[in-house]
């Protein structure tokens, strides 16, 4: 039987749509300081494909993670949140 992989799924909010096909998504995480334990905010920006989903600025997405399609883009917009 065929195996089921999990892909990585994130969740953010586009912060830039000025690309054909493409949104950059800013995505923040807390983590726990290693030292000292007070929770920071850790955030990334990554670049994802836009199929037929539409996203605009300031929406919040999800994101799963899918095989290169250029240098930078390795996430394609799943769905629009809110």
């Amino acid at each position: 039987m065929a195996e089921i992989r999990k892909r990585q799924k994130l969740v953010g909010e586009v912060i830039s749509e000025k690309m054909q096909k493409t949104v950059v998504v800013n995505v923040t995480k807390k983590i726990a300081h290693p030292v000292y334990g007070k929770y920071v905010k850790r955030s990334k920006k990554y670049m994802a494909h836009v199929g037929a989903v539409e996203a605009n600025i300031g929406n919040i997405v999800e994101i799963r993670l899918i095989p290169p399609m250029s240098k930078n883009k390795r996430w394609l917009v799943s769905k629009v949140i809110r």
